[in-house]
């Protein structure tokens, strides 16, 4: 059986000491926003995307591009991490669907939430410092990833 993946982007954003998270329904756990990666988008563009219309909140990429002078090309900002999600296993162990995820980490200047009509609802939302993040019963990636996220964007960005 083949396997579909499905290029992702997903953007942890951050205010003062934070990470905000969201009770996905589908999944039964608590997710940074993030989603599809658009045919006509960029990795970098679809997270900032996913996290406007999610929460509302316009993201400061963290990783801007490196300055290279390229004739015929551009330098994009780096993601995070590159993660690979298997996103549908059958009961023989294959997997037909996966989730090639660019994790790009951002600061945003609010922790007030206001998604876009047909997103979930603002009170899906939790905002995670990294004590709270590793006291919580969150899967383990999301708990490194958000720690590491909130300690990148703090020691780099002024609120």
């Amino acid at each position: 059986m083949e396997t579909t993946r499905h290029f992702t982007s997903t953007v942890y954003i951050v205010n003062s000491g934070a990470t905000a998270l969201h009770h996905h329904d589908r999944l039964g756990i608590r997710i940074p926003p993030g989603g599809h990666i658009d045919r006509d988008e960029l990795p970098h563009e679809a997270g900032i995307r996913e996290v406007r219309e999610e929460t509302g909140l316009e993201a400061h990429l963290l990783r801007e591009a490196a300055d290279i002078a390229a004739p015929a090309g551009k330098v994009l900002p780096q993601p995070a991490h590159m993660m690979l999600y298997d996103i549908n296993v059958h009961p023989d162990g294959t997997v037909g669907h996966q989730h090639i995820d660019h994790v790009y980490f951002a600061a945003v200047e609010s922790r007030t939430i206001n998604p876009a009509d047909g997103e979930a609802d603002a009170a899906v939302w939790e905002w995670y410092t990294v004590d709270e993040l590793r006291a919580s019963e969150i899967d383990s990636d999301t708990v490194t990833i958000g720690c590491e996220a909130i300690t990148a964007v703090d020691s780099t960005i002024q609120y």
